[in-house]
């Protein structure tokens, strides 16, 4: 059951959702060669705990060890941090949940290091630019298969994989709540979009094949071809006659060295 949140919740949430921005850019200064994925995720804890927050990732379900989802390369989503240090040819997603003030907020990004080929960068373009194609979609009255046919179709024109087992969701005083919010789907279906529903748009987005699989540890998601994912999202609230964007991703294109979606093409 969707609730449907009151502008006061919205509110919260958006300061949650700053606090989770101004996380993520500590991160971005951070990124580069050489840097262990272990160091990210204490910066992340340390930075959050400062400012009045909790992680929402560690510990969730009992069973997440850090505060920072970090997944390199052909790792989709849900990669544990560790001694794995940065390479330049990498691809890092670095996805990251705040509590605040009875809140959660949930966002995630995908950093290109320096030395990443042209192909893998247009798919970090392409998967980018998804998430505001689905976005321009969340309207009140509309659909969510809107959302999702939106995503789908754009980046299936060139010819990447829509990763189907994980979705986007909703997010309020639990971290994942009602509605789910597909990457796939059919224009005019699905959950009818309202005046106060908060959820996260995720695309998950495949080089190759959709097809993934789960490693031992029970979390970490990889690509089954191992060709590389990207991975990108916001939190939107569903006004009356607009749609807000309630995360940001200003402080780590403000932070992080490299700026790729600048570059001539």
């Amino acid at each position: 059951m969707t609730h449907l949140k009151t502008e006061e919740e919205i509110h919260l949430i958006k300061e949650s959702a700053q606090l989770l921005g101004k996380a993520h850019g500590e991160i971005a200064k951070l990124v580069k060669p050489g840097v262990k994925t272990s160091v990210l995720d204490s910066v992340a804890e340390e930075f959050i705990r400062d400012h009045g927050g909790v992680p929402s990732f560690k510990n969730y379900n009992g069973s997440f060890p850090a505060s920072l989802c970090i997944s390199v390369n052909d790792v989709v989503v849900h990669g544990f941090p560790g001694n794995y240090e940065l390479r330049e040819t990498d691809i890092v997603s670095i996805d990251c949940g705040v509590f605040y003030k009875g809140f959660h907020s949930d966002s995630a990004y995908t950093y290109p290091l320096e030395g990443v080929n042209e192909n893998t960068l247009l798919l970090l373009d392409r998967t980018y630019e998804s998430l505001f194609q689905g976005i321009a979609q969340a309207k009140a009255g509309g659909r969510m298969g809107d959302v999702s046919f939106a995503i789908q179709s754009y980046v299936e024109a060139f010819g990447y994989g829509v990763v189907r087992e994980l979705v986007g969701h909703g997010v309020g005083k639990n971290l994942h709540e009602d509605p789910e919010v597909p990457n796939f789907g059919k224009r005019g279906k699905g959950v009818k979009l309202a005046e106060g529903m908060v959820f996260a748009i995720e695309p998950m987005i495949n080089m190759g094949t959709r097809s993934v699989v789960q490693e031992r540890d029970g979390w970490t998601i990889r690509t089954a071809d191992r060709k590389p994912s990207a991975h990108f999202e916001h939190m939107v609230a569903i006004r009356k006659d607009k749609t807000e964007v309630l995360t940001t991703h200003q402080y780590i294109e403000e932070n992080y060295a490299y700026k790729w979606r600048n570059r001539s093409r």
